[in-house]
């Protein structure tokens, strides 16, 4: 199993109310929520290893560098507050090395890389798997390492964890039209402005599906383009043929990396704390409570 960690702590964050505090204060809402996830997946789902899989390079700049808007909106909120604007504290931040701390107190596998993103981890380490494979993500982007031959699928979170979609490729072809692999074509196609990234103009995603469909994949639709022969409506032509030099370079930028170079690591469940001390001193400092009691009695069980 393979947690995409920033996107489930987000969720717990915005999930567990902020009234969830520390014996000082301080919220740790998001590293309670965190903790009631895991032992969630590991109570339903008993997978034999697990990581939790971390941003460490949020917006990489070998992505900037291909497309200078990746993500570029999500600077732009974090600097625009002026003196005019009232400033909201940002409770989140200071809790994310609250639960890397409980993670490796635990002995969790926490894994990430110089430069990549955890989508990038996850890829890598989904690509390595000689068995199935979860990998449990609030972001789509992720769909396309889902692949029923090699049993990778995502699980999906619709209301918290206890509610999860198994995204299979069955799933795909029913709600997009492609399978796994293709379903970084089809998101490079018609954009994404959550990541900044523009796609192309006048083609969204029922359309990028029959294009798909029509030519296989974003070569076969390039080749169409140029093919006077090919079923293209003139717009649709005109369209694909101005977005050439954002075509060359999205699927870098879309497509999540498979050889993310990561150091060694256990990724089997512990049993028992890897550090109990620590572990007890952060759960009397942060007020961890029933949820770090129902992970470890999960994990013991």
């Amino acid at each position: 199993m393979l947690l995409d960690t920033a996107s489930l702590y987000f969720r717990a964050y915005f999930g567990v109310p902020d009234s969830v505090r520390a014996p000082d204060g301080t919220p740790v809402n998001a590293v309670r929520g965190l903790l009631d996830f895991i032992a969630r997946l590991v109570q339903d789902h008993h997978p034999d290893d697990l990581v939790a899989c971390m941003d460490f390079d949020w917006r990489p700049h070998w992505r900037v560098e291909l497309i200078p808007s990746y993500k570029a909106h999500r600077v732009a909120e974090e600097t625009a507050s002026g003196p005019d604007e009232e400033e909201v504290p940002d409770t989140l931040s200071p809790q994310v090395p609250v639960i890397e701390a409980v993670l490796d107190a635990i002995g969790i596998a926490r894994v990430g890389a110089v430069g990549y993103e955890a989508d990038d981890v996850i890829g890598t380490l989904a690509g390595r798997a000689a068995g199935p494979v979860d990998i449990v993500t609030g972001d789509r982007d992720l769909y396309q390492l889902v692949d029923d031959r090699r049993g990778v699928r995502v699980l999906y979170p619709v209301k918290g964890v206890g509610t999860l979609q198994p995204v299979d490729e069955t799933l795909l072809r029913e709600k997009y039209g492609v399978d796994g692999a293709g379903y970084a074509d089809l998101a490079l196609l018609r954009g994404d402005p959550s990541d900044g990234l523009p796609g192309v103009p006048g083609v969204g995603e029922k359309t990028a599906a029959k294009l798909l469909a029509s030519f296989g994949d974003l070569a076969g639709i390039l080749a169409a383009v140029d093919d006077p022969a090919a079923k293209l409506t003139p717009a649709q032509r005109k369209r694909l043929a101005e977005a050439k030099p954002y075509l060359a370079v999205a699927p870098k930028v879309v497509r999540v990396a498979a050889d993310v170079p990561l150091a060694p690591f256990d990724a089997a469940l512990p049993a028992e704390p890897r550090d109990p001390e620590v572990l007890e001193a952060l759960a009397e400092r942060w007020g961890l409570g029933g949820s770090l009691q129902r992970l470890l009695g999960v994990l013991g069980g």
